[in-house]
Parts: structure tokens; sequence; C-alpha cells
């Protein structure tokens, strides 16, 4: 095999598989990355059995086709203290030569073989998806989703994929966030129940695949794995084993008070609010009255904070805390500009902040 490539197209797109590089605790052929060479243009991959990602990559030159393993640690440090634009990799009886204008490696490989290839999307029945419309989604939940798992919160977003809608739920037991979307499907595929759980880190990378917001997204679940490909990327995982929460049993049924907020003015208010918000005493609490919002916080060495916003409400007083973190995190993934309406029946209850009809967050009130 010989290609020749530019650094930083090689740099970048190397980063991006590496994302699903194994640890050392698996097998060492796992911790390569695969390049095929074919007549048009370069795919690598890489996996860890449990997330795997084939990624085109086509700003190349492909001289002679073939394929090799190349150890990825080493092979991004090549790449990225490198100083030379143009390389030429070259292997040659499971030995690797890079060589650029002023420098050149070389190194011993493993037999491509031996490497478990990540399958390739060739499913009948799927759903697409506009990858703009995904990625805002993915932003929209994964916030949301547990660092470690346990009885009430999983370590994955959980897909629902019905006729003409996407949804997608995130959880960590206190809090969950539910965006939706328009979607197509082909051939009657679905993925329904509280089963078809996506990990967190596959659904991170597959986020970072998304950079054109115009361009298609298929998507293929199957009894224990999810497929997703764009045009030049296929990524792999394997569902989160057991079962999603009933996320629709905990779901708020009456609303005594709804109070509409702009994004932009409240996210400012509460976070001054929030710096006296100490460790020991992680709440702001948000007192509503006719046309003003006060928020509060105190901590026993931090000292108190008020902060006043006019806000579009005429309705009877209302009270209710949080802690400020689990909205920061809520409305870092929203436009400044948008209006979102806190659905609240009291201050003991999880209340529901909305934005329009494709995103509800459900939050535990502190008390």
């Amino acid at each position: 095999m010989r290609i020749l490539c530019r650094r930083d197209g090689l740099l970048s797109a190397f980063q991006l598989a590496s994302t699903a590089i194994a640890g050392h605790d698996h097998k060492p052929v796992l911790q390569n990355v695969k390049a095929t060479a074919g007549m048009d243009r370069c795919t690598l991959q890489a996996t860890n059995l449990e997330l795997g990602i084939r990624l085109n990559f086509n700003s190349t030159i492909v001289e002679e086709p073939g394929e090799v393993l190349l150890p990825a640690a080493r092979t991004l440090a090549i790449m990225r203290e490198g100083a030379d634009e143009e390389w030429a990799v070259e292997t040659r009886d499971n030995t690797c030569h890079v060589r650029g204008q002023s420098s050149e490696f070389e190194f011993s490989t493993e037999e491509p073989t031996h490497f478990p290839d990540v399958p390739e999307f060739d499913a009948d029945k799927y759903h697409e998806i506009q990858a703009g419309v995904l990625r805002e989604m993915i932003r929209r939940t994964l916030f949301a989703v547990a660092s470690e798992s346990n009885r009430y919160a999983i370590t994955g977003v959980l897909w629902e994929l019905e006729g003409k809608s996407a949804r997608l739920i995130g959880t960590d037991g206190r809090r969950l966030a539910f965006a939706q979307g328009a979607a197509i499907a082909h051939a009657e595929h679905s993925a329904s129940g509280l089963t078809s759980i996506v990990p967190a880190k596959a659904m991170q990378l597959l986020n970072r695949n998304l950079h054109n917001p115009d361009e298609t997204v298929w998507i293929n679940f199957k009894a224990n794995e999810a497929h997703f490909k764009t045009e030049n990327v296929t990524v792999y995982a394997r569902l989160v084993e057991g079962r999603f929460p009933r996320y629709r049993d905990i779901l708020p049924k009456k609303a005594n008070v709804k109070i509409p907020l702009i994004v932009g003015p409240f996210f400012t208010a509460l976070r001054q609010a929030a710096i006296m918000a100490d460790d020991d005493n992680r709440k702001v609490i948000l007192h509503f009255a006719k046309q003003k919002l006060t928020m509060e916080a105190c901590g026993a060495d931090t000292g108190r904070s008020k902060v006043e916003l006019p806000i579009d409400f005429s309705g009877k007083s209302a009270e209710i805390a949080f802690d400020p973190k689990s909205l920061i995190d809520m409305l870092n993934v929203l436009p400044a500009d948008a209006t979102i309406v806190l659905e609240m029946a009291d201050d003991k209850t999880p209340a529901t902040f909305r934005c329009g009809d494709d995103f509800s967050y459900i939050v535990v009130p502190l008390v």
C-alpha cells in the first residue's frame, strides 16, 4: 500500500477515528486504526467492539491499494509533531514507512486480517433524518444523561423512531430531557419501547460527525445494536443492556402555573444568583410575582445574592427552588432569543420547561 496525503487532513481524520479506540485492557490489536486504500479513497476503521467507526478519508492520492494497521498513539504523535505538510504512507511486509520532506518514520505493524472490521451499513429498513435536526436533538438530551449507571439512570440516550417522528430521551434520575424531530421511515423501520438505548460515547462520536446540517443521516436499529451512516462516516454501537426508566409514568400530569421566560436574560440572571450557592447549599430559590422574578441564593461561607428580572407574568405568586447547574445545563443548549415556559404544580413536584413543541425538560426541585 502507498498513499499520499496532507498532514492536517490525515490528523483530523485520525483523531476522529481514534475516539473509538479500545482501552489498554482490551486486545492489543484494538489499539490500532485500520487503513484501507482503494482506488479513489482511504477508509479508516477503529473499534473497541462496543463502539466502532468507519471513516472515508477522501483527501488522499492512492498510488497502490492495500491495507495496514496503524498503531493509534504512535501515528497520532507523528502527525501532531511532524512539521511536513505532505506525507507518504507506505507498507511492505508488515513494516510501515511514513515519510515527509524533512522526516521519516519506520515501525512494525500487525497483520490487518486480525482486526475485527466495523460493520458496514447495509440495512433495508431504516430511518432518515436531517443532520442539523439530529445534532440539535443530541445537544438537547445528551447533557442530561447519567455519568454512572444505576438502578434509575442509564448512561445512554433512549431512541424512539416511529413513522415520521424521531424522539431522544436522556435522564440521570433527577432530570429528564426530551427532544423530537421530523424523520422519514423506510420499509416500516421502527425503534420503540424502553430498550433502544445508545451509549453516551456513541452519541458523542455521532455528534462530532454531523458537520453539514443539510446532509442525510441513515439510522438502523437491530436487536442489540445501532448503525448510523452519513455520506462519509458509519458509526456502529452495541446498545446499552437493560431497560430505560418508564419515563412516561413520571411526566407531570398537571400544571397550576405557566410562566414564560426568555432564555438569554433568564440565563444571565441565574448565573449571577448562583454565584453565592456554595457546595453545601447548591440551591437557587425562584420567586415569581406579577411582572417580576426574584432569584436568591446563600451559603454559609459565601454570602447571599438577590437578582431581579422583569418577566411577562401576571398570575398568582409562586416559588420553587432548583440546583442552578440543572438549569444552566438546559439553558446552555437553547438559543438566547428562545422562549421557554416553566410549568409547575407546586414547589415539591417535578417541574417542566418547554421550548416549542420539540423540547421538554423535567427537573426535580429542591425542598
